[in-house]
């Protein structure tokens, strides 16, 4: 299911830049954006973590810092049948974890240094049990790809606007109509962010449920987890995390962006309460 989610991705990604290419330059412009959706496709693959790791501009963990991560991980990692993933670091005190890569072999644990700073044992249990449940399930893969997804359609949004501020497609040999051109490249410039927003709900707020799941029953103690997130929701609520990127926040354990009122209806991440309330209800 996550090869087909993340094959439904790559062509979406493909249909969005082929099609803003024919509007910005006829079939020219369409053969240069398919040329690009190509090599966008294969960096998100390969190079996913890479980038979402440089976008949060983390850096490597070593174990003399961080021996108490280290052992959790490696406990935890050898439970549930997978190497050990790399681990790092993101120097800030918002309290936030995120895992990504596109397989087991090839992953990404990263925390920021805030959350060793106010997580017990149990809870800095859960919460890296989240992370690798994800790894696990490989969801990590689909996760990560949406990442770099919606980031070129951003992207693509940025080269519609100034397309269409600066007249692209009025001097197309076909004869087409110039003004339906901008027209239809506004609507890409409006659409593309929603688009991308649309990809990360879809693929993200099932996800969180099943890995705090997976990630309880992987400790044996839900209510570790639970006090993780209550502890994360609060932090958060207070001090966003620094240098989040709305593109890659579906891959934390909670939503780093600050979100109130009708913003919460579009949020990344299941609403805190509830996945609070699930995992306080589990029986083991």
């Amino acid at each position: 299911m996550n090869v087909l989610k993340t094959g439904f991705l790559f062509s979406l990604l493909t249909v969005l830049l082929v099609a803003a290419g024919q509007l910005i330059g006829g079939p020219h412009g369409a053969t240069t954006a398919f040329v690009l959706a190509l090599i966008m496709n294969l960096g998100a693959y390969w190079f996913s973590d890479k980038i979402v790791l440089a976008m949060y501009r983390a850096k490597p963990l070593s174990e003399g810092d961080a021996p108490q991560v280290y052992r959790i991980v490696r406990e935890l990692a050898q439970r549930i049948g997978m190497p050990m993933p790399r681990l790092y670091w993101l120097p800030a005190v918002t309290p936030n974890a995120f895992a990504t890569g596109r397989s087991p072999k090839h992953a990404a644990v990263a925390v920021t240094s805030g959350i060793l700073e106010i997580m017990g044992e149990e809870e800095l249990k859960g919460v890296l049990a989240h992370e690798l449940s994800h790894v696990k399930n490989r969801d990590t893969l689909v996760m990560s790809v949406a990442a770099a997804v919606a980031g070129a359609i951003t992207m693509l949004a940025d080269w519609a606007r100034w397309a269409a501020m600066f007249g692209g497609g009025r001097n197309d040999r076909r004869g087409g109509n110039a003004a339906a051109q901008a027209v239809a490249l506004i609507a890409i410039a409006i659409l593309a962010p929603l688009a991308a927003m649309l990809i990360q709900l879809a693929i993200s707020r099932t996800r969180e449920y099943g890995a705090d799941e997976t990630g309880a029953r992987l400790t044996g103690n839900p209510h570790g987890l639970a006090s993780a997130l209550e502890k994360l929701d609060a932090a958060v609520r207070a001090h966003p995390l620094p240098n989040a990127n709305p593109a890659t926040a579906h891959l934390c354990i909670v939503n780093p962006l600050s979100a109130g009122a009708i913003a919460k209806l579009f949020s990344t991440h299941p609403p805190i309460a509830e996945r609070v309330r699930r995992l306080r209800s589990m029986r083991l």
